[in-house]
């Protein structure tokens, strides 16, 4: 990944995307208003943020690639599994509820926002169609990335090997730590092995990385780009809900076609 400036943010491209010449960013958190747990740049307003510091962050965001707000879609999130293929009448209604979000639609941003959870961008350069999913453990484990490619495949008729994706920032494998019973649920849902030995007999460390990756070659998308940035490791840049205990904003994710 390429780490850039604009003004006082900082955000970070992938290098398949970028070559793709596909606008997108994974913003960190420096560059925003927002004050206390949520410095700075906060653009969530269900972590208790007040509305007018998150929304001046996300037209800092938006002004990084010289959108306006009404060109940007986002999704209230339901940690599972749900894939939505919107358009811009979805822009107009603003009333998104899913995991991911794909769209053949020019000039239509989408962004979601994340503390440690796996942001992955979707592109297809034949098909001309981009996605976004947020794929915490509760979606690896019932399969939000293979669900947001079939719906690629039977929306726009992407075939897997096609697609790029991108798997950005979010916690890494030295401290995602989980139970026994969570551990479980995790690996039942991905072809690989990706726990890792804790101290502790009753817990594990998990790759949720390598999890996506291995679900995502399953289906068929072979050119994976993987960040390898750990949020929790990371504070100074990101936020993260395990690291800092749950009082912290969440950092965003856009991807738009031209």
């Amino acid at each position: 990944m390429k780490r850039q400036t604009h003004n006082a943010l900082a955000y970070y491209q992938f290098d398949s995307l970028d070559e793709a010449r596909v606008t997108h960013g994974i913003f960190t958190r420096l560059g925003g208003v927002s004050e206390g747990c949520y410095a700075s740049l906060n653009l969530s307003r269900s972590t208790g943020d007040a509305a007018e510091p998150v929304n001046e962050n996300r037209a800092r965001m938006n002004d990084t690639f010289g959108l306006p707000y009404e060109d940007t879609l986002t999704s209230w999130l339901v940690h599972g599994n749900r894939v939505r293929v919107v358009t811009w009448d979805d822009r107009s209604q603003n009333d998104v509820h899913a995991d991911a979000m794909v769209t053949r639609a020019p000039g239509l941003a989408l962004t979601l926002r994340f503390a440690d959870c796996v942001p992955v961008l979707f592109h297809d350069p034949i098909q001309k169609a981009i996605g976004i999913a947020h794929a915490g453990w509760p979606g690896i484990a019932c399969q939000v990335l293979p669900q947001t490619v079939a719906t690629m495949q039977a929306a726009f008729g992407s075939q897997p090997q096609d697609i790029l994706a991108c798997v950005g920032p979010s916690i890494g494998p030295a401290k995602f730590e989980v139970g026994l019973d969570v551990a479980e649920k995790i690996q039942a849902a991905v072809p690989e092995d990706i726990t890792l030995a804790h101290p502790d007999p009753h817990k594990h460390y998990m790759d949720l990385w390598r999890a996506a990756q291995s679900q995502l070659n399953k289906c068929g998308v072979q050119a994976v780009e993987i960040a390898g940035l750990c949020t929790a490791s990371n504070t100074h840049e990101w936020f993260s809900h395990r690291a800092e205990k749950g009082k912290t904003g969440r950092f965003g994710a856009l991807i738009q076609l031209s």
